[in-house]
């Protein structure tokens, strides 16, 4: 029996002294300023570039932008932070290590996928709660072009991508979480674990991650005593049309019904006409829906309790050349007022 006086069940936390997430920051390129959630975020690009030489170092620069409007959002300096939990996509995340260069906070790089952002607000919440900080910022970004060079072909060569494939989103997401303040509080954490089923196709990465998606909400209901009907919404990171229809049918075998107020931020950041296939995917994704429009409609009191799970394919160009399978990973919050 364990003795960890906050874990309840297998591998849920539940905050003593839930923090507060008392600022957010989304901001989006060109393409996710043309989606339904355009009004949501605070900054969007008319330049895939944001004015840098590369589009890795626009990367860069879109996340260090976005932590700087989380701060002055918060009204906090960058040394009032504690620590700074950030990711991203690039090799050795290099968006989030250049970005704590340049802010000068004690910085602890992660690296989740597109799971990153639930994974940082997770850890957040753990060092707050714990009483080893008093004010974390939690981030990440994903860039389309970025992406896809590193994970599957350049956009210069004009590849046709099939049904299944996503779009990785141009943006970024950040929240300041802290153990005093307004707004709403993150009360649960569940970590997942890794669930690999043997999916292979970089271009279907919704299959890969329903799965270990499902894993973490079925043991979330377990540990916690709560269901579906508890939430106001659950969503996914970015498991988009494809991952998301996998997740409820997954779901259902298990004895939850979720088609009642489940949804995922793939899903949300585009249109259909905008022709990105499956739907959204990326660091960037969960980040931007969370920090965004989640955050705000409960501030203007549409949800008060929501359960996040941030998605993530845990694959490199590495273990693709040694023939390996796609690993799935799922870490949700509950976010509440």
């Amino acid at each position: 029996m364990s003795q960890a006086s906050k874990k309840i069940g297998k591998q849920t936390i539940k905050f003593a002294n839930p923090p507060y997430i008392i600022a957010s920051a989304a901001i989006v390129g060109p393409k996710e300023g043309e989606g339904p959630l355009r009004n949501y975020f605070d900054v969007i690009s008319d330049d895939t570039y944001f004015g840098q030489k590369s589009w890795e170092k626009a990367e860069q620069f879109l996340l260090e932008e976005t932590m700087k409007k989380a701060l002055q959002k918060a009204d906090l300096l960058p040394e009032k932070i504690d620590y700074m939990l950030a990711g991203d996509l690039l090799n050795q995340t290099i968006s989030a290590n250049y970005t704590a260069r340049q802010l000068g906070i004690p910085f602890l790089g992660l690296y989740g996928a597109c799971s990153t952002m639930c994974e940082s607000m997770a850890l957040a919440a753990i060092l707050v709660d714990g009483g080893f900080a008093d004010y974390v910022l939690a981030a990440t970004s994903s860039h389309y072009s970025t992406a896809e060079r590193q994970y599957r072909f350049p956009t210069e060569q004009g590849v046709q991508r099939p049904p299944s494939a996503q779009r990785t989103v141009t943006g970024s997401g950040a929240v300041v979480v802290a153990r005093q303040g307004k707004g709403p509080r993150i009360t649960y954490a569940t970590i997942g674990k890794v669930i690999d089923l043997g999916m292979k196709d970089a271009n279907d990465m919704g299959s890969a991650m329903a799965p270990a998606a499902t894993d973490t909400i079925v043991r979330h209901f377990e540990d916690t005593g709560r269901g579906p009907d508890d939430y106001d919404l659950i969503i996914t990171g970015d498991l988009a049309t494809i991952g998301h229809a996998l997740t409820i049918q997954l779901a259902k075998q298990q004895g939850y019904n979720l088609e009642k107020n489940y949804t995922d931020c793939g899903i949300l950041i585009f249109d259909p006409s905008q022709d990105t296939h499956a739907g959204g995917s990326g660091c960037g994704c969960s980040a931007v829906v969370t920090a965004g429009y989640l955050l705000k409609e409960m501030q203007n009191g549409k949800y008060r309790k929501i359960l996040g799970v941030g998605t993530g394919a845990l694959l490199s160009p590495c273990a693709v050349q040694q023939g390996e399978s796609i690993p799935g990973i799922g870490h949700a919050v509950a976010i509440e007022f």
